[in-house]
């Protein structure tokens, strides 16, 4: 996925998070990151099951643009029918862990008074989650 250079940045990027969200942008790629940590080596019918909602195209044109990064491993096994394997990368999964203090926030504002300002200034909530939990929806 290429970004436009903007002036003055001769790599097209003019910080660390935007050259992550070029990598993460999108509606569904967190949620891919998600589905390979906690499902590894996964074939794409499997991940569309995983995803309830997202479109082939779609998950196919993410699929090939996390390859591309190099957050995502595809692999295709010489085999009748065709049989491929999607997993994460070493950068995928440092990406996926470079996520959880983003989830963090995130599970904070979604309980009752975790808004913004409902905490003491200056003070990051208290994070007491085990890992991963940073992209479930059913927590």
């Amino acid at each position: 996925m290429a970004t436009l250079n903007r002036p003055g940045a001769p790599d097209g990027h003019i910080c660390g998070i935007d050259t992550a969200m070029e990598v993460i942008g999108g509606k569904w790629k967190v949620l891919i990151l998600w589905a390979l940590h906690e499902h590894p080596h996964r074939r794409f019918g499997e991940l569309r099951r995983l995803l309830p909602g997202i479109t082939e195209k779609v998950l196919t044109s993410h699929l090939r643009e996390m390859e591309a990064d190099g957050v995502v491993r595809r692999v295709s096994y010489d085999e009748v029918p065709p049989h491929v394997e999607y997993s994460l990368t070493e950068d995928g999964t440092r990406l996926n862990e470079a996520l959880e203090p983003l989830a963090a926030w995130g599970r904070q504002r979604r309980k009752p008074g975790g808004a913004a300002g409902a905490n003491e200034p200056g003070v990051p909530p208290r994070d007491d989650s085990d890992g991963l939990e940073h992209l479930r929806t059913d927590s």
